[in-house]
């Protein structure tokens, strides 16, 4: 399996002959985006690679289409050019065209001749306090299962740490885990928080246990309150066998992680 950071939450996935792309993030740097009511943030780094580089995308695993942070202008303008569009039932409605809309649990396959049959799951998120669905929105997360795997390849989407969250150790064995992080918060909601922190990931990986664990959605954007740094530390304050699990993708550059 290749991964490739390409910034924020977007991240393009090789694996048996499918390019799959994660929330698709390519806007330039700039601009100010609103997330509805008075919430919003600043984009402050553009795509380490472009969409022109980018070249074809089987498939897109979209957490949710909401917000600009997850689908911005050039990612929507990508989809009607990608084989199939992965994501929540809600937003499956809004985006038509034969996206698949799944509900948490729900599965679907990936599959073509002389490729590898891809198992995708949606897993449950939150993407906000207690109550906040109605205001934030819906969001899945994406385990993905294919033969010959040490254990899924678990993508979290944007999530606070919660009970459904929690269940996917009880569900899924999973290997390699892209954990959505940022603890996102926003002045007109003061304290509440959208996102995992970096103690939450630190608790939650240890539920799961996976052999790898890789951040995205920490950097880039002003909503974004922990970054690199932030990580680190709490990372470097786990047990052993969870400090080891922790991985950098370098943006731009694509990196072979065994799965």
């Amino acid at each position: 399996m290749r991964l490739t950071h390409i910034g924020g939450p977007t991240v393009l996935i090789e694996v048996g002959g499918w390019r799959l792309l994660t929330d698709p993030t390519f806007d330039p740097p700039g601009r100010h985006y609103s997330f509805g009511w008075g919430s919003g943030s600043h984009k402050m780094t553009g795509p380490a690679v472009t969409v022109p580089d980018l070249g074809p995308i089987d498939a897109v695993l979209l957490s949710h289409d909401q917000h600009g942070d997850n689908l911005d202008d050039a990612g929507r303008a990508l989809l009607p050019s990608v084989g199939t569009v992965v994501t929540t039932v809600s937003g499956a409605a809004r985006l038509g065209g034969g996206a698949r809309g799944l509900r948490p649990w729900g599965t679907t396959e990936l599959s073509a001749p002389g490729r590898t049959t891809i198992e995708v799951t949606a897993t449950p998120a939150r993407h906000g306090p207690p109550l906040s669905r109605p205001i934030a929105g819906d969001v899945i997360g994406f385990a993905l299962r294919w033969h010959g795997q040490d254990g899924a390849l678990w993508i979290s989407g944007d999530t606070v740490l919660f009970d459904g969250v929690r269940g996917v150790a009880d569900r899924i064995r999973v290997d390699t885990a892209l954990i959505h992080l940022g603890s996102v918060r926003f002045s007109v909601t003061g304290p509440l928080r959208y996102s995992m922190t970096a103690s939450e990931a630190v608790e939650l990986c240890g539920l799961i246990g996976p052999r790898t664990v890789i951040p995205v959605h920490y950097e880039g954007w002003t909503h974004f309150r922990q970054g690199r740094e932030a990580i680190e530390r709490e990372f470097a304050g786990a047990p052993a066998e969870l400090r080891r699990t922790l991985r950098w993708l370098p943006l731009g550059e694509a990196v072979d992680v065994t799965a």
